[in-house]
């Protein structure tokens, strides 16, 4: 293969990152956008949903520990609510740490690689 080849496969490829990088900036723009609002979205009826459901299991635990005010059952009762949103923290702890994270910038992630391997089969 002569320099002359060389330089022009080489010029070629740095067109063709030149131009890929423009596009880059655009598909990450729209990748940011995206990614805000759905988080955004996801994390207001997020907030939503623990407040609402916050509030109506404090006034049922509430509503259990009233009933047994004046009976013999009452401190097995208040125990046995506080044992129960022990477990559940638990529950929900394990269930937080088990999740797998959200895949952002996964278009221009695959669009990089796709580049990249393109890239290689130019220089060989």
């Amino acid at each position: 293969m002569s320099i002359r080849s060389k330089v022009t496969k080489w010029r070629n490829v740095g067109n063709f990152c030149v131009e890929r990088a423009t596009d880059y900036g655009e598909l990450l723009g729209v990748e940011l956008e995206e990614t805000r609002k759905s988080l955004v979205r996801e994390l207001s009826a997020l907030v939503a949903l623990a407040v609402a459901g916050l509030f109506t299991l404090s006034f049922v635990c509430i509503a259990i520990i009233a009933t047994a005010w004046r009976t013999p059952y009452f401190l097995p009762v208040v125990w046995g609510v506080a044992a129960t949103w022990m477990v559940v923290s638990i529950v929900s702890l394990l269930f937080v740490r088990s999740q797998k994270p959200g895949r952002s910038f996964h278009v221009l992630r695959r669009e990089l690689r796709n580049d990249l391997d393109t890239l290689r089969e130019a220089l060989k």
